[in-house]
Formats: C-alpha cells, structure tokens, sequence
C-alpha cells in the first residue's frame, strides 16, 4: 500500500495498468487526448506489480483493481468511473483543479 500511495501522489494523474489490458489502453488513450501527461505504471511490466494490484483491490472495494486512476493523489476509481466523469463534463473540472490540465 505504501508503494501506491506514494508513487500515486507524485504526478497529478497517476494509471496503474496492464499494457495487455484494452480496458487500461482506453483509460490512457482518453487522458492523453485530452492532452494529459499521466505517470502510467504497467503492472505486469514491474517487479513490485503483485503487491500493488492486492493494494489496489483494496482501494477499488473489490472491482476489478485495473486501470486505476488517481488525480490529484485520491483515487478515482476504474475505466467506468473515468467515463461517467468524462460524459458528464466533469472530468476535465477534476484535471484542472489538480493542475493536470492548464486549459
């Protein structure tokens, strides 16, 4: 836990995904279009990817614990809570406030 706690506060927007996962791939994909530079860790590419997914199921109260987004060092949620931010508009208010976005 304290390995994702940390890493997820040191970039506004944080992604702890598989780069195998379509799921995670949309996740980065839409913050990149929205010209976000997010801090992505691809857990099946990292040592310590184990233990961070069994703290990130933790967090996401048993749904599935990938992608999960952080902004501004609290955790969003996964690729369903991003989209329903998103299509209501308040995905970007979120990134602006976290200094993820300047625009």
């Amino acid at each position: 836990m304290e390995t994702v706690n940390r890493l997820a506060s040191r970039n506004p927007v944080v992604i702890f995904s598989y780069s195998t996962c379509c799921m995670s791939y949309t996740v980065k994909r839409l913050f990149s279009e929205l010209g976000v530079n997010a801090d992505v860790h691809e857990l099946d590419e990292d040592p310590k990817g184990r233990e961070m997914e069994r703290a990130l199921a933790k967090l996401m109260d048993g749904s599935s614990p990938v992608p999960a987004v952080f902004i501004g060092g609290r955790i969003i949620g996964s690729t369903d809570r991003v989209m329903a931010l998103h299509l209501r508009g308040d995905l970007v208010q979120l990134l602006r406030g976290s200094r993820a976005l300047w625009l």
